[in-house]
């Protein structure tokens, strides 16, 4: 019987994120008025390195961001500044990090703990409060390599992202950031297991003849395609585009 009750509480639990994500989605992607976009920093491995990047950020920083989709957005017909991207400062805590495994309930689990983290952060600040808030942790570059798994929640309007700290990462932090924006709106990921980009929907050019090498990278592909078999990381968002597949998703006109 308890157990039955508590399989019920979180069905209902999962209903309500649902429809509420649902409702999100479709207010978020009116394009009525500017989404206010807020960013936050965390000091992701605690070192002192990473706090004097930390001290070094400013709203400047993020500010390629906006540009980017703003000029994506009015190249496909919205005549509106689609986003204002603010950093509003750094977290003394972040948000829990996503299971490192591919379980599907320690993912719904995990999901429903950054909800309520986002939800007891946003009653409890002094801030503004963003339609979409993303949550950057920095890790050191002497001591990390490599990163784990950014994830922007479809729908959630919360992001957490993974990412460098170090002025040479810059703009490809930046690339990071807005495809875990892109997909808090509903766009999906468009490369596959090998992350080699999908063809047509994850490369930016994919009427073009011949077909190889791109110029730029889809924002939700990811990579640059160079060949079939060979890609290249964008190093800017000079070198990205959104595409018609993914404007699609997040209620873009098509062109």
């Amino acid at each position: 019987m308890r157990r039955n009750l508590r399989y019920l509480i979180l069905l209902l639990i999962l209903l309500f994120v649902a429809v509420n994500e649902a409702l999100n989605k479709t207010r978020s992607t009116s394009w009525e008025n500017s989404l206010w976009v807020r960013v936050y920093a965390v000091n992701g491995d605690n070192r002192d390195a990473t706090e004097r990047y930390i001290d070094s950020l400013t709203s400047k920083n993020f500010k390629a961001i906006e540009t980017f989709v703003n000029r994506e957005a009015r190249r496909r017909g919205i005549e509106i500044d689609a986003i204002d991207v603010e950093y509003n400062g750094r977290l003394a805590e972040g948000p829990p990090q996503p299971p490192s495994g591919q379980s599907i309930l320690q993912n719904i689990w995990w999901s429903l703990k950054f909800r309520a983290w986002a939800t007891h952060r946003a009653w409890t600040s002094d801030n503004d409060q963003g339609d979409v808030e993303l949550f950057v942790s920095y890790y050191d570059t002497e001591t990390t390599q490599s990163l784990r798994h950014s994830v922007g929640l479809q729908g959630g309007l919360i992001g957490i992202i993974n990412a460098f700290a170090d002025r040479s990462y810059r703009g490809s932090n930046q690339v990071v950031i807005t495809h875990e924006l892109m997909h808090t709106l509903g766009a999906s990921d468009k490369y596959g297991a090998d992350n080699l980009p999908l063809h047509p929907q994850g490369y930016a050019w994919p009427e073009s003849k011949p077909l190889h090498p791109q110029r730029q990278a889809e924002i939700m592909g990811g990579r640059i395609p160079l060949s079939p078999g060979q890609v290249k990381m964008p190093q800017s968002l000079s070198e990205v585009v959104v595409g018609r597949y993914t404007a699609a998703e997040i209620n873009w006109p098509l062109e």
